[in-house]
């Protein structure tokens, strides 16, 4: 990675607006005092340019400038899927065989 960005792995969990889905972000840590595991959810809204990322898919967001109100994160990556993840992989092969 050649950037300090943050970068996390959640899931889709709504993709009703245009070029935007919330993603559902998933933390489990151990409290401090009582040693016992807790978990959190946390929900972001992150850009999607292609606008084609379904429901259901695990994307890897990146953090980014202000783009609107509430979006400060954008889809870097689908990692499983839906059909978008399959047009990613194979963007991602073809990037590798140009290098």
């Amino acid at each position: 990675m050649a950037n300090k960005r943050r970068r996390l792995v959640g899931r889709v969990v709504s993709d009703k607006m245009e070029k935007t889905v919330v993603v559902e972000i998933q933390r489990r840590r151990m409290h401090r005092v009582y040693k016992k595991v807790v978990g959190s959810t946390k929900k972001v809204m992150a850009h999607d340019d292609s606008n084609a990322i379904p429901v259901g898919s695990v994307v890897r967001i990146v953090e980014s400038k202000p783009l609107s109100k509430n979006k400060r994160w954008v889809v870097e990556a689908v990692l499983e899927g839906g059909e978008a993840a399959d047009l990613v992989a194979d963007e991602m092969v073809e990037s590798e065989v140009d290098a």
